[in-house]
């Protein structure tokens, strides 16, 4: 019990010490650069920012242009040049900036763009400089994410764009309001902790989280002979409570310091990297060798008892598992975490992410409580048990890097998977086994291996879908296809800046359109574009819609910055624009997507009348 003290201890101190850190709340920007106006000569005019200690200002984006956009050149001071985890080497300005402009343009709109040193990145806020007053105005673009503070109607303005001037299309109050202010305003505080809860609940048999059960039940097996339902539940509740802990962490840093950590996380050599981790511990439940700790800490472990080392594991495990479910983007992760940038209130939005880690262990739990009486002990089957989890980590490894190969390479490593697991299967027996197991037993594995014949076929056949490898036949006969052609990725425009959204949404013709925020790496994306897009009754829903999408597989500063004006967290979102280009309120779609309610949002889109 002295381990568990002290790692109850380490983990709480690693909260709270991430909490306060995220105290130190960025300044608006406003307030972070203050700029002022200067005439230097009936048509020179100098602009001058006062800048916060803590905070810079970029030289590379100051820009300015004429009213109408003719561009106009900043006469600008060699900056310090600052080696910036955004944009690499690069000349900033700390303390005071000034440029200087000629001209006799009456109206000038300015461009610039600041961070905080080691935090928040602000998206780019543009000024309009009156040059006959002296007048310099605009909207602070993070006061603008709050909405309006009257008690009227709130019409959301248009965002501030790189290039400057109106980002030409405008998001529904719905944007700007997430679920954790509709439970606060509500409920309070207890109320937002039980229904980020429930939500973890909900999404707890998502395939995200799907990959938990297989490591809980491995974590399980490893117990041996000292397994009960008792020791199940607490080593159960030890691992999701890390989980948990860890989820609010990397909320409150991702808010903290300005990153998208689902992009960090998904990022190609991420995957990989989790991927192999998986690949390692399923070669260890085959037999092959096994993961131990240095001798070093194994010994420091061992000296606090068996049980003491056990508890410390499940923590490790339950922490880093977060690694795994953290990059899923769902409507209350993106909720949460646009609560936080908007609000800056780290301890609430953490409370969040806390309480939806822990609804989504509670299944993990349940599990593992009643795992604890149902899984076999020591002996030849529980042998064969650990086996058969090695399998599982090994399927969850191909499900993580799915997204990054070829979806026929997928599909074959499927079809391998599915006839080898059916193998395994079949040899299983054991003179005490009894008759009904071994039918069991026995069937799954032709199921098994018939699956996997069938996803050899469907290899040959040139399919995509492991669920549905004999598709292509159904297509070429057109069976259920009607006269409808099924959507597809290649059928959306892709857009890669604010002023390339802004063209499209000029160029729809009084068409409303879709968003749709995507990558090559988010596996639910996948899914979306293999089982959802081509079905009949999407493709007639979404007919006469603008198809645009946002491609984060290659991120850039503008993409970011994009995503950011959108108010999205990351793919997958849907978000529908009514011929106005202004965002139709309840169309939005965050996380998984379905047929029925892609479906029902463009309707709702297509009947919208501006």
């Amino acid at each position: 019990m002295r381990f568990l003290r002290r790692l109850a201890i380490f983990l709480s101190c690693l909260f709270f010490a991430g909490l306060a850190m995220a105290q130190d709340v960025p300044l608006q920007m406003d307030e972070a650069f203050r700029p002022s106006l200067s005439r230097l000569s009936p048509n020179e005019i100098a602009i001058n920012w006062q800048i916060e200690p803590g905070y810079y200002l970029y030289r590379k984006y100051l820009a300015a242009k004429s009213g109408d956009g003719s561009p106009i050149t900043l006469e600008t001071p060699p900056g310090t040049l600052k080696e910036d985890p955004g944009f690499g080497s690069t000349e900033v300005y700390y303390d005071t900036a000034v440029a200087t402009l000629s001209g006799e343009a009456k109206t000038i709109e300015l461009t610039y763009q600041g961070c905080q040193d080691g935090g928040l990145c602000y998206p780019p806020v543009t000024k309009t400089i009156d040059t006959s007053l002296l007048q310099i105005s605009g909207s602070d673009p993070l006061t603008s994410l709050s909405g309006s503070s009257s008690g009227d109607a709130i019409s959301p303005s248009p965002w501030t764009t790189p290039s400057g001037g109106s980002a030409g299309f405008s998001l529904a109050q719905e944007a700007t309001t997430t679920g954790v202010d509709t439970l606060l305003s509500r409920g309070g505080l207890s109320l937002l902790l039980l229904g980020f809860v429930g939500f973890g609940m909900l999404l707890a048999f998502t395939p995200c989280v799907f990959p938990m059960y297989p490591i809980v039940a491995a974590m399980l097996s490893r117990e041996g002979e000292a397994l009960s339902p008792k020791r199940g539940l607490v080593l159960s509740s030890i691992y999701v409570g890390a989980l948990a802990l860890a989820f609010g962490l990397f909320g409150v840093v991702a808010a903290w310091s300005g990153q998208n950590l689902q992009f960090a996380l998904q990022s190609s050599a991420a995957t990989i990297v989790i991927a192999v981790l998986f690949l390692g511990l399923a070669l260890s439940n085959f037999g092959l060798f096994e993961i131990q700790l240095p001798a070093a800490l194994s010994n420091r472990l061992s000296a606090g008892g068996r049980r003491g080392g056990s508890l410390g594991g499940a923590a490790t495990l339950g922490f880093t598992s977060a690694f795994l479910i953290g990059p899923c983007v769902t409507a209350p992760l993106a909720g949460a975490l646009l609560y936080i940038a908007r609000t800056g209130d780290m301890v609430v939005g953490a409370a969040a992410l806390f309480a939806l880690g822990i609804g989504k262990g509670i299944p993990l739990i349940a599990m593992a409580t009643i795992g604890g009486k149902a899984l076999p002990r020591a002996g030849v089957w529980m042998a064969s048990i650990r086996s058969g989890f090695g399998f599982g980590f090994i399927a969850t490894a191909v499900w993580m890097v799915s997204p990054l190969l070829p979806e026929g390479i997928v599909l074959l490593a499927w079809a391998c998977l599915a006839v080898t697991f059916g193998i395994f299967l079949a040899q299983l027996r054991n003179e005490r086994t009894a008759a009904g197991a071994m039918i069991v037993s026995r069937s799954a594995a032709v199921l098994s291996i018939a699956w996997g014949a069938l996803l050899l076929v469907g290899v040959g056949l040139g399919a995509n879908d492991p669920l549905a490898p004999l598709e292509p036949l159904r297509a070429a006969s057109g069976i259920g296809s009607g006269n409808m052609t099924e959507i597809s990725k290649s059928d959306f425009r892709h857009v890669a800046s604010t002023d390339e959204l802004r063209s499209a949404f000029a160029e729809a013709q009084d068409k409303p359109s879709l968003v749709y925020v995507t990558a090559d790496w988010c596996v639910t994306c996948r899914g979306i574009e293999r089982s959802v897009l081509p079905e009949n009754s999407v493709s007639a829903a979404l007919a006469g819609v603008r198809l645009l999408t946002i491609d984060m597989t290659s991120t850039t500063l503008a993409m970011q910055q994009l995503l950011s004006s959108l108010n999205a967290v990351g793919p997958p979102t849907m978000i529908f624009f009514d011929r106005n280009a202004q965002e139709v309120a309840g169309t939005r779609l965050v996380g998984e997507v379905t047929v029925d309610n892609l479906a029902a949002s463009a309707l709702i889109a297509k009947s919208s009348q501006p």
